[in-house]
């Protein structure tokens, strides 16, 4: 595919359509100030909009940069094809009834692969998508209303709903939004490619995804990768259930990762910050337009009111947000400022006595800023204009400019209502250098993200999974024997065909025994199950009651501390996805996991076990010894070598003992094919 400079900021646009769709592109475009040509094409009219109208794109006057295509689904695949022929910088495919149709329409994937072929190398968007809006250059291919208005500068956002997109454009938080693009179904052009040439805008300054799908795992890394390159943050909100682990259905990983985790795990791989609603998205974008990533989540939080500096306090409970306390020097600082009636602390409540003393607010903010923060935020809400009169609230935003400017920190003015932040406010305040921040969950996320956003990539790529043929399960014994080669550590064991052969391995392994009926997936659900046999009698009693006709005598490992789920699982969209939980019987009592990307470092292994809720008793809780914390690493490495050197659809170890000296695989499942 050729690069999308021409589509996206065109000096020529074409309009193929009669409907108020097109007309609605050249009126837009005209609104946005676009100083090019507007070239509407209809076959009967001689004029649309004032603008000279072409019979066909063949009598237009050159190639266009830019066309917006509003005719049915069989006479777009047309178009686009002499589009091709003509040499056309690229276009946009409004119709719909292409491959996100299949399930009402027969011929939609058929009709989707012929518009792909009529393209070739001539980069088109969607199909059933709105186009795009460049309020840089004034280009807008759009067939509807939109709240934009021209910047010099801004975030991008790609958005894969054309009607959120729409929504997203009537934002009044002051936001400056560059580029509002809609990528359809990415039957060409996918979010990753969009993304990527929006990066060489030296305009845009971060970029905004609502993703439904990803299109192509190896683009969208490389997409995040030059992001990260060029210091431009990328947030997104990912909709959606994963459609990662839809045929492994047999273990508890599949399970854990099949939903947002794989998603949430790629997502930090990347380094991009992942929110959870479109105001959240929003705040996050325009914190890092104005700020750029934080380098903590440490804060300091400043207001005339216990009530909003209590709020503020308890919506941080539960997030990576934390006030330091103040230090001496911080105390003297406010003492002077506020005088001896106001109790000193961060969350800060400063009462009014100061209200209106700009040089005495000034000395407040400052003296919060000289702590080991990334960020200040001052919480003032506007009274409504229609009602009330701000002058006396907006004699706060000097002395918080004026702070800012003295500690050489970012600082943040923060509305508790999103109506209470005006969006004239707010547009003032960023050209101070001010952040605007609406809400005070949204904020605190953005905050949130803004840290994260500071973290290093990881310098190893991501492992794109391959297809796996005819995968089949093995059993537990080849499983265990299969990952032992790569470096995990079983238990001694012994197939047994008969209770009385059970009782004759247990005999020659040694007392206590674990005994297991063959062939079951789940076999504690089963009844096939027995642990801590101490004699050949207990075996073969145990044997005789379990519903299977053979038998895995395993040695039983005594003195476990904790138990934890390994596994992985071949993602198509997200890559190979490490699950680390809590095991055994725990594993859907406590819904404690956290998913990583493969390969996975030994520090991110680390610090995923550490995350855990079980983690503290990993690192010895209330007086026990702690477990083996380096073998547990070296056991999950030993899975993720075994994964990257074999065609595997899933693996579990479930449960992984853990004790003070060892970490053993009691149980594995691997599901292995053909590549």
């Amino acid at each position: 595919m050729r690069s999308l400079e021409r589509l996206l900021r065109p000096h020529t646009v074409a309009v193929i359509g009669g409907g108020s769709w097109c007309r609605n592109v050249l009126r837009e475009c005209r609104k946005a100030g676009f100083a090019g040509d507007l070239w509407p094409v209809h076959p009967s009219r001689e004029e649309i909009d004032d603008c000279r109208a072409y019979a066909s794109v063949d009598d237009l006057p050159s190639s266009p940069d830019a066309v917006f295509i509003g005719v049915n689904r069989h006479v777009t695949v047309e178009i686009v094809d002499s589009l091709a022929r003509l040499g056309a910088g690229g276009a946009i495919c409004f119709a719909s009834g292409f491959s996100e149709a299949i399930r009402e329409l027969a011929d939609g994937a058929e009709l989707q692969a012929a518009l792909i072929e009529a393209a070739g190398d001539m980069p088109i968007l969607g199909p059933n998508c709105y186009g795009f809006l460049n309020a840089l250059d004034g280009a807008a291919l759009w067939p509807d209303q939109h709240g934009l208005i021209p910047v010099e500068r801004g975030v991008a956002i790609i958005a894969q709903s054309s009607n959120i997109a729409l929504n997203l454009t009537m934002q009044t938080r002051g936001l400056p939004i560059a580029y509002l693009m809609t990528a359809g179904n990415q039957a060409q052009t996918g979010l990753s490619a969009i993304g990527s040439a929006l990066l060489d805008d030296d305009r845009v300054t971060a970029i905004g995804l609502h993703i439904e799908g990803l299109d192509d795992l190896a683009a969208f890394e490389a997409f995040a990768r030059k992001a990260h390159a060029l210091g431009k943050p990328v947030v997104a909100l990912k909709v959606g259930r994963s459609e990662a682990a839809q045929a492994a259905t047999v273990s508890h990983t599949a399970a854990l990762a099949g939903s947002t985790a794989g998603s949430e795990a790629l997502f930090r791989r990347l380094g991009i910050a992942r929110v959870d609603s479109l105001p959240a998205l929003l705040e996050t974008l325009k914190l890092v337009h104005v700020a750029g990533p934080l380098p903590s989540a440490n804060i300091v939080s400043m207001s005339c009111s216990g009530g909003e500096a209590s709020l503020i306090a308890d919506t941080a409970v539960g997030r990576q947000i934390t006030f330091p306390p103040l230090g001496p020097e911080q105390k003297a600082a406010l003492s002077e400022a506020l005088g001896p009636r106001v109790a000193l602390a961060n969350p800060l409540d400063y009462h009014t006595y100061i209200w209106g003393d700009g040089a005495a607010m000034t000395r407040c903010y400052t003296a919060m800023m000289q702590a080991d923060v990334a960020m200040g935020i001052v919480i003032l809400d506007i009274p409504r204009p229609d009602r009330c009169d701000a002058e006396d609230w907006l004699k706060v935003i000097e002395p918080v400019e004026a702070a800012m400017k003295a500690s050489g920190k970012p600082m943040a003015i923060l509305s508790s209502l999103p109506e209470t932040m005006p969006e004239a406010l707010a547009t003032d305040l960023m050209k101070r250098g001010l952040t605007p921040l609406c809400g005070l969950d949204d904020a605190l996320t953005a905050i949130e993200a803004a840290a994260f956003l500071a973290r290093p990539l990881p310098a190893e790529p991501i492992r794109i999974p391959q297809p796996v043929a005819d995968p089949r399960l093995l059993s537990e014994q080849e499983a265990k024997a299969l990952l032992q080669q790569y470096g995990l550590k079983a238990p001694a064991s012994a197939i047994a065909d008969s209770p009385e052969a059970a009782a004759h391995a247990a005999k020659e392994i040694g007392f206590p025994v674990a005994l297991k009926g063959t062939g079951i997936a789940h076999k504690t659900e089963a009844g096939a199950v027995a642990l801590d046999l101490q004699s050949a009698c207990e075996v073969h009693s145990a044997a005789s009651s379990m519903p299977a006709s053979s038998f895995l005598v395993e040695e039983m490992i005594t003195g476990s501390l904790a138990e934890l789920l390994v596994g992985i699982v071949r993602d198509p969209a997200h890559g190979y996805v490490l699950t680390i939980a809590a095991g055994g019987i725990l594993t859907e009592l406590l819904e404690d996991s956290t998913s990583l990307i493969v390969p996975a470092s030994g520090e991110e292994i680390r610090n995923a076990l550490e995350s855990l809720k079980i983690g503290r008793v990993l690192t010895g809780y209330r007086g026990k010894p702690p477990c083996d914390l380096e073998g547990i690493i070296d056991a999950v490495q030993a899975v993720q070598t075994f994964v990257l050197s074999a065609p595997v659809e899933e693996v579990e170890i479930n449960p992984l003992l853990c004790g003070a000296n060892f970490a053993v695989a009691a149980d594995a499942l691997v599901r292995l094919g053909e590549n």
